[in-house]
């Protein structure tokens, strides 16, 4: 375990040495040295005929899988050079020593793995996880190009949850992946997942503008394309405060920005409703974005903002002319309650205190 080569002959010379003790999660000296890189220990446990090369500990693990994982290319050659052992075995969980390596980033590894006719270029975990999704998903740009070169890998091999290579690299905002993913004419950008979320959704989700940027020069994109809760790319990056990715989405011609949810939420309620003061302005800014749009049950970005006390997101509204012009009824929800007689209810004295500062509200208007 510790590469102690002279003290491991010394032992190894005992007449009563068993070199194929395990520990208690069954890995054997060879599957320790093997991990830890020390080629000196491994060459001298190899040599001897009761050492099995390729045996493996409780979670499936042999020499070879360990070695892959952590990188030890010269290790990795001289076990791939036995005949009995198996580059594809029964890995744990179904992660073969070329996916992990991809997943770690070890290119060389990979590249040693590739010479072989008898490693898997897709094979997939019990997660739906191939080398390449690994590697696009943790933004291993060498290992990415390196796979896709062989020719024969899938870029479009979804995981479990249906997401692609493209998916996953967008979702982690690995721009250099994206790039060269979607260099290729057989990656489709708007292919959506089990939820139907698009890489661009993805990205727009979690706010990496670059990644977005990207997928947005490609002419076939649909940025439009809206998941299973009605959302397209823009409510997302509203809800979440994403204002680059917000500006980036609004200047397109294809992006309806007052487009609603299946609830009936507009990006600019979302915003509105989590106080992002910075998309609200943004939203505000655009001709075709209604600030008096109800959801399904008739809330208002003006009603979202004061249930949850977003007092900057509350002037900004109110300082919009049609607003001032608007009847009491029709800022009220389903139930008849008002901004402000939600704002009371939740305690929020800021607001409430700009609320009363508006001559046009009614404060005797009962709910239902």
């Amino acid at each position: 375990m510790n590469g102690h080569e002279e003290v491991v002959r010394i032992l190894l010379g005992q007449s009563n040495i068993n070199p194929q003790c395990t520990d208690k999660d069954g890995r054997t000296p060879l599957s320790m040295a093997a991990g830890n890189g020390h080629v000196g220990v491994v060459k001298i446990l190899l040599e001897r005929s009761d050492v099995d090369p390729d045996a493996a500990d409780r979670y499936n693990g042999t020499p070879l899988w360990w070695a892959s994982m952590n990188g030890h290319e010269e290790v990795v050659r001289i076990l791939l050079g036995h005949s009995n052992v198996n580059p594809q075995g029964d890995y744990p969980e179904g992660e073969t020593p070329l996916s992990r390596a991809a997943l770690n980033g070890h290119e060389g590894v990979v590249k040693i793995l590739l010479e072989r006719n008898d490693v898997g270029l897709d094979a997939a975990d019990i997660f739906g996880g191939t080398p390449l999704w690994w590697a696009a998903a943790k933004g291993h740009e060498g290992v990415v190009r390196v796979l896709l070169g062989q020719g024969k890998v899938n870029p479009q091999r979804r995981d479990e949850y249906g997401q692609t290579p493209l998916s996953a690299a967008a979702r982690k905002g690995h721009v250099g992946v994206a790039k060269i993913l979607l260099e290729r004419n057989d990656v489709d950008p708007n292919t959506v997942d089990k939820y139907c979320v698009t890489p661009l959704l993805c990205a727009a989700f979690n706010g990496h503008s670059e990644v977005v940027r990207v997928l947005l020069e490609k002419s076939k994109i649909n940025p439009q394309v809206a998941d299973n809760w009605g959302r397209t790319p823009l409510s997302w990056a509203a809800a979440k405060g994403h204002d680059g990715v917000v500006r980036m989405l609004l200047e397109r011609n294809d992006v309806d920005p007052d487009l609603a949810d299946e609830d009936g939420r507009t990006p600019l309620s979302l915003a509105a409703g989590i106080g992002h003061v910075e998309v609200v302005g943004i939203l505000l800014g655009q001709n075709n974005v209604n600030p008096n749009t109800g959801d399904k049950r008739s809330r208002t970005p003006l009603w979202w903002a004061a249930r949850y006390g977003c007092t900057g997101v509350v002037r900004m509204l109110l300082e919009r002319n049609h607003l001032n012009q608007a009847i009491f009824a029709p800022i009220c929800d389903e139930d008849g309650q008002s901004p402000l007689a939600i704002a009371v209810q939740f305690k929020h004295e800021e607001t409430v205190k700009i609320l009363l500062e508006q001559d046009y509200l009614s404060y005797y208007i009962a709910d239902k």
